[in-house]
């Protein structure tokens, strides 16, 4: 017997005069709760996005979609981009105007091949503004979740208003829990014991997010 054997059987016989509940699990835990904390507009609340965005350190960005490609051109020739890698299913017309290197998102990429890429352009799933939180669902446009965790560098499209929500359970309700979540708060950073704060350790090191507007 192995270890999983073993702490399963545990479970088992811990569970063995438990009775059988056959209720739903949406409905197992009441979800009463407010799903929004206070009342605003939409263009109160892609503030807030933005507000909250920024308060992480992200850098934010405002553009139609007709100006979208010329928005991206300009942000990665302003870091000096050689090298940009960009999901199969995002849009093309997005990165039309961008004169650095397309990198193909290859199954056998290493780390280390991931880590020589100077940018990624991704799409996301849903912002949400109470919390400046971006969610990638690993969907065509947004890639494997590795693409954006070990290039230094990420640039994140948002249509707005479409995809932003206020607050993480109204989000929870457009997400599917069988999907690989990436939930994104600003750049990767984290602190010592001393608080002094370190970026890039577990992720990209700048974080750009650009909210489109039709």
């Amino acid at each position: 017997m192995n270890d999983r054997e073993r702490i399963l059987g545990r479970v088992r016989r811990a569970l063995a005069d438990v009775p059988q509940d056959d209720t739903p699990y949406e409905q197992a835990v009441p979800r009463d709760y407010l799903t929004e904390h206070g009342e605003r507009s939409v263009e109160q609340t892609v503030d807030l996005l933005a507000e909250n965005l920024a308060d992480y350190r992200a850098i934010v960005h405002r553009c139609t979609a007709a100006d979208l490609p010329a928005t991206l051109a300009g942000m990665l020739a302003a870091r000096g981009s050689k090298t940009v890698l960009a999901p199969p299913g995002l849009d093309p017309a997005w990165l039309a105007a961008v004169e650095a290197d397309r990198v193909a998102d290859r199954a056998e990429t290493t780390p280390h091949e991931l880590d020589r890429v100077d940018s990624v352009v991704t799409a996301c799933a849903v912002a949400v503004a109470e919390t400046g939180t971006l969610v990638l669902d690993g969907s065509p446009d947004q890639g494997r979740r590795r693409v954006t965790l070990v290039p230094d560098h990420h640039i994140c499209v948002v249509r707005v208003p479409d995809q932003v929500v206020s607050s993480v359970p109204q989000a929870l309700e457009r997400l599917s829990p069988t999907r690989p979540l990436t939930w994104i708060s600003g750049p990767s950073a984290t602190s010592d014991i001393e608080l002094d704060r370190v970026e890039g350790v577990h992720g990209p090191r700048t974080l750009e997010v650009v909210l489109v507007t039709a």
